[in-house]
C-alpha cells in the first residue's frame, strides 16, 4: 500500500513536462504543476476530483486519436508499427487512467468522471486488443517455435520475474520493453516485448479475459497445425488394431520424428512464448499454455499407448516399441520442465502411461522371442556344415537388441534375470563373481546365446559325418563371435566369454581335421626319408591316392563362410600333409617313375596337393536357405 501510495504522489505532484527524453512512466504525466494548488478549499474540487480531471486532459487525446473507430487512420494503423515512442506514451496513459479510477471510486463510484473514464477505457482496451491481435496474427513467421526457442530460452524468463520482482509493476513492463526493443533488432524478440507490454497493460487494467481469449485462439491453431503438418494424428484403438504392420511402422516412424520436433521446438517454443507475454501473472501463464498445447500434446503422448496396447506381439515389432520407448526416456526431463505445472500433470501422465504400456509390450515381445527360439525345431542339416539361418536370425536379433541395453536395463529391472544355475559354470569371465557380479542385462543376452548354442548342438547331431558335424559348430561359433565382437554385445559379454569361445572354435575345428582328415595324414609314414622296397612305396602312393581323393571330393563340399576361419583351416591341414609327403615324394618319386604306368601311382605332386587344397571350404556352388524360423528381425 505504501509503494501505491507513492506512486500516485509522483503522478499527482510531480511538475509539469513537456520533454520529448520522458520514459513511459516520466514525469510529464504529472496533474498539477504547484503543490499549492492541493491548498483545502471547500469551493474547490476534491483531491480525488482533480486527479481525475488532470489524468482525462491527458489521456483522452492520446486515446481518442487511436479509436478504431475514428478514423481511417486509426481503423487501418497499427499504433506499435506506426511509433513505438507513441505506442509506449498510450501504455502509459492506459495505466495512468486506470490508476486514478481506482483511486476516484474509493470516494465516488457514481461520479460522471468515473463513467467518462470507464468510457474512455474501453477504447484504449478496444485498441490494445487489435494491436494485440494483429501483432501475434502479422509475426506468425517471426513467433514461430523455432524462431523463439533460437532468440530466448524458458530460463531467461523465469530469471527475469525474479530480476524486477522488486520494481513497480508499470515499470517493470515499460523497462524491460524498451529494454528489448534498443538492444535487439531482432523481429522476434521485438514482438515478443510488444506483446508483453500490452498483455501486462491489458491485465493490470482488469482485461485480462479478453486479452487470453486472443492469445489463445491464434497460439493454439498455430500447435495444432504444426502437429497435424508432422503427421500425428488421432487414433483409436480399433484403427490401430486393423492396421496392417507396414503402415503402422510408418506412422510409428513418422511419430519419432514429429516427437523430437514437437517436444524441443513446438511446445518448448510456445512454452518460452507464453512464459514472456504473461510473465506477471502465473496462473494465467500457466491456465493459457496448458489449453494451448493440451491437445496436440495428449494426441501425441498418447500415440505409444495405443500402439503398445493393440498391435500384434511379435519379435520382429520389438524395435519399433523400443525406439518411441527410448524417445519417451530421453525427452522426459524436456516434458517434465515444459508442462510443469499442476493444470499440466495430465500431459505428463499421459507421457508416463505410454512409457509404461511400452514397457509391458516389450517384455511380452522378449519374452515371445525367447519361446520361439525355444521351440525351434528344423531338423535338416545345412549343407556343407555353414551357418545356420537360425544363427543368422537369432545373433541379427540379438545385436540389434544390444543397442537398446541401457533401456532394457530398465525395462527389464523388474522382471527375474535368468538363474545363474542355468548358466555353465563357467560362462561368464571376470564379471561372474560375487565381488563383481555379471550385470542382469548381460546375463540377459548371455542366457539368449547360451538358448541359441544349445540348439546348434542339437541340430548338429543331425549330421551323418562327424566331421561335418564339428564343422557346423565351428561356423556357427565364429560367426556368433564376429557378430558379439562387432556389436554392442562386446561390453556387454567381456572379453572373458569371447576368449572362451574362440577357444572352442579352436576345439571344434581340431575335431574337423582330426576324423575328416587324419585318414590323409596317416598314409603318408612317419619316417617319410626312411629306406624302401618298391612295393612299398608304390603301396603307400596308392593309398594317399585314395584317401586324398577320397576326403577333398567330400570335404570340397564344405563352406566356410568366415574367411579368417577358413584360411586357419586350410594352413592346418595342409601344415599336417604337405611337409610329410613333400619328403616322401622327393625321396620315392624316382623309384616308381621308371616303372610302366607311373603315372597312375604318383598322381599327385605336392604343388597338385596345395593347389587343390588351397580350393576348399568353397562350397560347389551357392547355397540356398530354407528359412524355417518365424520370426526375421527388422527395424
Amino acid at each position: 500500500m505504501a509503494r501505491r501510495r507513492i506512486g500516485m504522489r509522483e503522478i499527482c505532484c510531480s511538475p509539469k513536462s513537456s520533454s520529448k527524453s520522458d520514459g513511459p512512466n516520466s514525469p510529464s504525466t504529472s496533474l498539477f504543476s504547484s503543490p499549492s494548488r492541493f491548498s483545502f478549499s471547500p469551493s474547490r474540487p476534491s483531491f480525488s476530483d482533480s486527479v481525475m480531471n488532470r489524468t482525462l486532459e491527458m489521456a483522452e487525446p492520446m486515446i481518442m486519436k487511436w479509436d478504431p473507430n475514428s478514423t481511417n487512420y486509426a481503423k487501418v494503423t497499427s499504433l506499435f508499427y506506426e511509433s513505438r515512442g507513441e505506442a509506449n506514451e498510450f501504455i502509459k496513459c492506459v495505466y495512468n487512467l486506470q490508476k486514478a479510477m481506482h483511486f476516484h471510486s474509493m470516494e465516488n463510484s457514481k461520479s460522471d468522471k468515473l463513467v467518462r473514464a470507464q468510457s474512455l477505457m474501453q477504447v484504449a482496451v478496444k485498441r490494445l486488443q487489435k494491436e494485440f491481435y494483429q501483432i501475434l496474427s502479422m509475426n506468425r513467421a517471426h513467433l514461430d517455435p523455432e524462431s523463439i526457442t533460437t532468440v530466448s530460452s524458458r530460463t531467461s524468463a523465469r530469471s527475469s520475474l525474479s530480476e524486477f520482482e522488486d520494481e513497480e509493476e508499470d515499470d517493470r513492463i515499460v523497462v524491460v520493453a524498451g529494454e528489448s526493443i534498443s538492444e535487439v533488432e531482432d523481429v522476434s524478440n521485438v514482438a515478443m516485448a510488444d506483446l508483453r507490454l500490452i498483455a501486462e497493460c491489458m491485465i493490470s487494467s482488469g482485461y485480462a479475459k479478453e486479452c487470453v481469449k486472443i492469445y489463445k485462439v491464434i497460439r493454439k491453431s498455430i500447435i495444432d497445425e504444426a502437429i497435424y503438418r508432422l503427421d500425428v494424428e488421432k487414433l483409436s484403438s480399433s484403427q490401430v488394431h486393423k492396421m496392417d504392420w507396414e503402415v503402422l511402422d510408418l506412422k510409428i516412424k513418422d511419430w519419432l520424428r514429429a516427437a523430437d520436433v514437437a517436444v524441443k521446438i513446438l511446445f518448448n517454443g510456445e512454452r518460452i512464448l507464453c512464459d514472456h507475454v504473461f510473465l506477471s501473472n502465473d496462473s494465467i501463464r500457466e491456465s493459457c499454455f496448458t489449453e494451448i498445447s493440451k491437445d496436440g500434446s495428449m494426441i501425441l503422448f498418447s500415440f505409444p499407448e495405443i500402439v503398445a496396447k493393440n498391435c500384434k506381439k511379435s519379435p520382429e515389432k520389438v524395435f519399433r516399441l523400443l525406439d518411441m520407448y527410448t524417445a519417451i526416456a530421453e525427452h522426459w526431463p524436456e516434458i517434465e520442465a515444459i508442462f510443469s505445472s499442476d493444470s499440466e500433470s495430465v500431459i505428463r501422465s499421459q507421457a508416463l502411461t505410454s512409457h509404461d504400456k511400452l514397457g509391458e509390450s516389450i517384455r511380452t515381445a522378449l519374452a515371445e522371442f525367447e519361446t520361439v527360439l525355444q521351440k525351434e525345431s528344423s531338423k535338416t542339416p545345412i549343407a556343407g556344415g555353414g551357418i545356420h539361418h537360425l544363427t543368422v536370425d537369432v545373433m541379427d536379433y540379438v545385436t540389434l537388441l544390444a543397442d537398446y541395453s541401457n533401456v532394457l536395463s530398465d525395462i527389464l529391472a523388474e522382471s527375474p534375470p535368468p538363474a545363474k544355475g542355468s548358466l555353465p559354470e563357467s560362462y561368464f569371465g571376470i564379471a561372474d563373481t560375487d565381488e563383481s557380479p555379471a550385470p542382469a542385462i548381460s546375463l540377459r543376452f548371455a542366457w539368449l546365446i547360451l538358448i541359441l548354442l544349445c540348439k546348434l548342438d542339437g541340430k548338429a547331431k543331425h549330421y551323418k559325418d562327424a566331421s561335418f558335424a564339428y564343422l557346423f559348430l565351428a561356423n556357427n561359433l565364429r560367426y556368433i563371435i564376429v557378430k558379439v565382437r562387432s556389436s554392442n554385445l562386446k561390453y556387454l559379454l567381456g572379453e572373458n566369454w569371447i576368449s572362451k569361445h574362440e577357444e572352442k572354435v579352436k576345439q571344434f575345428a581340431s575335431n574337423y581335421e582330426r576324423l575328416g582328415w587324419s585318414h590323409v595324414i596317416e598314409s603318408v609314414p612317419r619316417e617319410p626319408n626312411a629306406s624302401m622296397a618298391p612295393q612299398q612305396v608304390k603301396e603307400i602312393f596308392k593309398r594317399f591316392n585314395s584317401s586324398f581323393e577320397q576326403a577333398h571330393r567330400k570335404h570340397s563340399m564344405c563352406v566356410v563362410s568366415d574367411s579368417y576361419l577358413r584360411d586357419e583351416l586350410k594352413v592346418s591341414i595342409a601344415e599336417k600333409i604337405l611337409p610329410a609327403y613333400r619328403e616322401f615324394y622327393n625321396k620315392h618319386r624316382n623309384t616308381i617313375i621308371k616303372e610302366r604306368h607311373s603315372a597312375h601311382v604318383v598322381r599327385f605332386s605336392p604343388e597338385d596337393v596345395a593347389h587343390q587344397l588351397s580350393d576348399l571350404f568353397f562350397g560347389p556352388i551357392e547355397l540356398e536357405r530354407c528359412l524355417s524360423f518365424e520370426f526375421s528381425p527388422s527395424r
